[in-house]
């Protein structure tokens, strides 16, 4: 990177982990800043060094509760009320993501209240990673750095060195995504049709295609209460599949999600670490991002393309 000491990172309380990581890699310290909780559950931010007239990025990740949200927000006022020169928010795993439309009448559009918020706090750019919709961008005003989480998870599926290799997607929508991985092992692409009873709940899940005698790859954006891919999983183990593995960028795993992934078919399911992980399980395994949100920093900050580094 270019002799550079107009940028710095700063961290929310959440996503502090990755940030220390990020600036590893990097090569800087992680900014000093201040966050104090008052007995009512409010909480105020202060920066406890100069950020006048420098590029500030945040790092926060907006996963529940949506106090982490707010954080953030705030380190976004309190950066612009600072004087900072560009406020670049840089959140791995954007929640609300999944409410990107209106599915029936009189619903809110989550995804959209939340790019209208950053916007009007006043962030000048969004770095973030795998939305759960494309089109969430389109929500903002600013330009968006959108990442993949294939840059990490691409190398780990080549490490494994499986033969008879079929990716799989647990759903009719995250197809596309599931199609990119599977043109690029150059494998058959099996799809999931799912049946929900409610949110959060699914009833039967259909495969199309055939994986008996294959080591299937499950590839979503995110695991939340592990009910689809746990599911997807065994009847795919039923269907003669020789393994079944998963791999996601967020490891949301509410709820009941760990049980149901280690008492499942899975013989082990890939996150990034976008959201933290302390639940044990020994089926879950972590890789780090930090190296690629790391270089996408560097690449803004010296106005390099963004895409080049994209495996798929």
């Amino acid at each position: 990177m270019s002799e550079n000491n107009s940028f710095m990172v700063f961290s929310g309380t959440a996503t502090k982990y990755l940030a220390e990581k990020i600036c590893q890699s990097l090569g800087c310290p992680l900014g000093k800043m201040q966050i104090t909780h008052f007995s009512d559950g409010e909480f105020a931010v202060s920066y406890e060094e100069s950020i006048r007239g420098r590029d500030i990025f945040l790092v926060q990740s907006t996963f529940p509760n949506s106090d982490n949200l707010m954080e953030l927000l705030l380190m976004i006022d309190a950066a612009k009320r600072a004087s900072a020169r560009c406020i670049n928010a840089v959140i791995p795993y954007f929640g609300w993501a999944r409410q990107d439309r209106k599915d029936k009448p009189r619903v809110s559009i989550g995804a959209k209240l939340v790019a209208d918020l950053l916007m009007a706090a006043g962030i000048n750019r969004l770095i973030t990673m795998d939305l759960h919709a494309d089109q969430i961008q389109g929500f903002f005003n600013v330009p968006v750095d959108h990442l993949y989480a294939s840059g990490v998870i691409l190398p780990y599926i080549q490490s494994l060195h499986l033969e008879d290799l079929c990716i799989a997607s647990p759903d009719v929508g995250g197809s596309k995504r599931a199609n990119a991985y599977a043109k690029y092992f150059g494998c058959p692409l099996v799809l999931c049709n799912k049946t929900r009873l409610r949110a959060n709940v699914v009833e039967s899940i259909q495969i199309i295609g055939d994986v008996n005698g294959k080591n299937v790859i499950i590839i979503d954006d995110m695991v939340d209460t592990a009910g689809t891919i746990t599911k997807a999983a065994d009847v795919m183990k039923a269907a003669g599949a020789k393994s079944v593995r998963a791999c996601a960028s967020h490891c949301v795993m509410s709820g009941p999600a760990s049980n149901r992934v280690q008492d499942s078919a899975l013989e082990e399911i890939v996150f990034t670490d976008s959201i933290p992980y302390s639940l044990r399980c020994a089926k879950v395994k972590q890789l780090s991002v930090a190296d690629m949100f790391a270089e996408t920093i560097r690449r803004v900050i010296d106005n390099e393309s963004i895409s080049d580094q994209y495996l798929i």
